[in-house]
């Protein structure tokens, strides 16, 4: 009932009303340090777009305006500390980039609500992998890293293309484990080559929402505001605190954003 009467209030309200903006601004910073630290924090000014009375598909175009403008600032604290490999990152995400248009294509379209179930499911089963040998993920393979991507790196990216252009939220935690479990980075290096990626690839992807008219403007572009701040404080904290860190935050994000994809709290409910 109160999250109810809190949804209407806010699909009343005006977005260029201090109060409103403030919060666009607050949410987009926490989304920037998620997204930059491990990914999937962009569920939370999708959702406050529709609580905003956004519909899904244009809040799912909006939330492209502050992914665009926070990768940018990480991307540049990444290079400015000197753990990105640029040219490793380029070259990935040139598949990526193909592969979002794809993706933003079928966005426009269909219906996500199948699509997030399945989502749900490959998450879960992903945090098998990042318990078992969790030395994987906070040390570099040198054995497999590799100037050139290898078939099966460009195959997976541009997979991950289609998918990143079509929701978005998720994207960074697919790219980390291919990063991580196939390239053989370690959590950190990987985030700077995953915040690049993204970089690149958004641009192709909001064209195409741009194009079939949903982007709201003005709340993209509040949001993003918080967004390049918490982009540059993900990106610090995740060079400061290490892999460890970023694998905690990584398994605690997989956990709260599958609990919303299957809509844990509305089956509970339903369940008592």
């Amino acid at each position: 009932m109160l999250l109810a009467i809190s949804i209407d209030f806010l699909k009343d309200a005006n977005i260029y009303s201090p109060g409103i903006i403030a919060l666009l601004i607050l949410a987009g910073f926490i989304v920037g340090i998620i997204n930059t630290i491990a990914g999937s924090g962009t569920v939370i000014t999708y959702s406050l777009f529709m609580m905003l009375g956004l519909p899904v598909n244009l809040a799912n175009g909006t939330i492209r305006l502050g992914v665009i403008m926070q990768t940018l600032a990480s991307t540049l604290s990444f290079r400015k500390h000197k753990v990105l490999d640029w040219k490793k990152g380029f070259k990935l995400a040139l598949p990526v980039v193909i592969g979002s248009v794809v993706g933003a294509q079928i966005a426009v379209e269909i219906n996500e609500a199948v699509f997030e179930k399945i989502l749900a499911g490959i998450l879960l089963i992903m945090l098998v992998f990042i318990f078992y040998k969790p030395e994987r993920w906070l040390k570099d393979q040198v054995h497999k890293i590799q100037s050139k991507p290898s078939i099966v790196q460009l195959l997976l990216f541009f997979l991950i293309g289609i998918y990143g252009g079509f929701i978005h939220i998720g994207v960074g935690i697919f790219m980390l484990s291919v990063l991580v479990l196939n390239a053989g980075y370690d959590l950190v290096k990987a985030n700077a080559i995953k915040v690049m990626t993204v970089l690149l690839y958004s641009p192709f992807a909001l064209a195409v929402f741009m194009v079939n008219d949903q982007v709201h403007y003005g709340m993209g572009l509040i949001a993003a505001i918080g967004n390049v701040f918490g982009g540059i404080v993900g990106s610090r904290m995740a060079i400061s605190w290490g892999n460890n860190f970023v694998r905690w935050v990584l398994i605690v994000v997989i956990v709260f954003f599958s609990a919303y994809l299957l809509d844990i709290p509305e089956l509970v409910k339903r369940v008592f």
